[in-house]
């Protein structure tokens, strides 16, 4: 999705949420249990500390952020972790823009930077686990786009946004404000990113897409030399992309499972890559089919399901994380029983494959505090809102809980 995942800054927080059973991964010990929570990135550079001007917004004195929005997070922590959710994804990244946490290439804010150790010191307490985004295919907060702008306005010579993944001079730009993120000293507790387990795992980058070359080898040669660049900073946290799970031409047969176009990726041969550790889905029948019925785009997110499932055990041989999947109150006909119905519907196939091995677990698009609606995108849950969709979610953690015992 373009739009908000989970974003931790000084300001406004907003989470993804997924509940895992214990053999979520075979091959690390009791991960599965442990929530994910992504935090914004900064590179080795200078840091500027509390500047600007202090303002009035209504009845309250504010500077650089919204006023006193930490309460949020640790809200929608606690109303997660009482609903049985083990792990959230957020963003480790905000470049350029309003209250950016990488101001420009090696200038950070320090009270940025602060509220991301905030929202790792919560979702310790809350015994929730995080997965940290590193970047953005979009504009949303920055992302590709506005490294590529900043080269441009350093002059150096790009064409399109598609040079972020070719340019020596962004590559370097990505390398600074990943390796400034993941050894970031938590100033809470006082523990490393790099060394702190309540941090599940970093992704690459939210979506990758890449527009020159739908057959996915750009953006291969680029995954290949940054997941080798992240484990050679941290081998101690799990790795992954951040796909929605597009096919491309290493596996043609597999194409018309892809929802009538390919954007640049390939879900076989970027995951195959060594130092990536899982594979994860995303799935948005009602954009991606829009105009279809509900019949269809249940029947495509059942063979997108089955397609990528059987894909990851058998091809790739790693674990896979349906990551984002929602429905939109702006889709025609919406209503909360559509709402939950599609819900139970991925839930159900979630815990299926779970019960088999196949499915490390699920992330509904997207979870909120109360209070947030400047950041509505039609797929938000505030749980304390939504009493039907929470007890949906919360009895898919009470399945996934008990095959802890099976």
């Amino acid at each position: 999705m373009r739009g908000i995942r989970v974003f931790s800054c000084v300001g406004s927080f907003i989470i993804e949420v997924f509940q895992f059973p214990r053999p979520l991964f075979q091959f690390s010990e009791d991960v599965h249990n442990s929530p994910h929570v992504c935090c914004p990135l900064a590179c080795e550079a200078r840091v500027l500390q509390n500047s600007g001007f202090v303002q009035t917004r209504n009845t309250q004195f504010i500077l650089n952020a919204e006023p006193s929005q930490r309460n949020k997070v640790s809200d929608v922590f606690r109303q997660a972790s009482a609903a049985g959710l083990s792990v959230c994804r957020t963003w480790a990244f905000s470049d350029g823009g309003y209250q950016a946490l990488q101001i420009s290439p090696g200038v950070y804010d320090e009270r940025v930077f602060q509220g991301l150790d905030f929202v790792i010191s919560e979702a310790r307490k809350n015994g929730i686990r995080l997965v940290l985004t590193l970047s953005n295919n979009y504009q949303d907060f920055g992302g590709r786009p506005q490294y590529v702008n900043w080269a441009r306005s350093a002059g150096v010579s790009v064409n399109n946004d598609d040079d972020f993944y070719i340019n020596a001079v962004i590559k370097d730009y990505y390398k600074n404000h990943v390796k400034r993120v993941i050894t970031r000293v938590n100033t809470i507790t006082g523990v490393a990113y790099k060394d702190d387990p309540t941090i599940m795992a970093w992704e690459l980058m939210n979506e990758p897409r890449c527009q020159v070359d739908y057959s996915g080898k750009t953006l291969n040669g680029w995954v290949q030399e940054m997941a080798s660049y992240v484990k050679s900073i941290d081998n101690k946290h799990l790795l992954t992309v951040g796909m929605e799970g597009f096919y491309g031409d290493s596996l043609p047969e597999r194409k018309p499972v892809n929802p009538g176009y390919q954007v640049g990726t390939d879900f076989i041969s970027n995951h195959l890559i060594r130092e990536i550790d899982f594979t994860t889905i995303h799935a948005y029948p009602d954009i991606w089919l829009n105009g279809k019925d509900d019949n269809a785009q249940m029947a495509f997110l059942q063979t997108w399901t089955t397609s990528h499932l059987t894909d990851s055990r058998t091809i790739i041989k790693k674990p896979m994380i349906f990551a984002e999947f929602g429905k939109s109150s702006k889709d025609p006909g919406y209503s909360i029983n559509a709402r939950d119905s599609f819900l139970n519907a991925v839930y159900t196939n979630i815990y299926s494959s779970a019960r088999s091995g196949g499915m490390g677990g699920g992330l509904v698009w997207q979870i909120m505090a109360e209070g947030m609606e400047s950041y509505y995108d039609g797929y938000e849950i505030v749980l304390s809102k939504n009493p039907s969709t929470s007890s949906v979610i919360t009895q898919q953690s009470r399945r996934m809980a008990a095959l802890d015992h099976m």
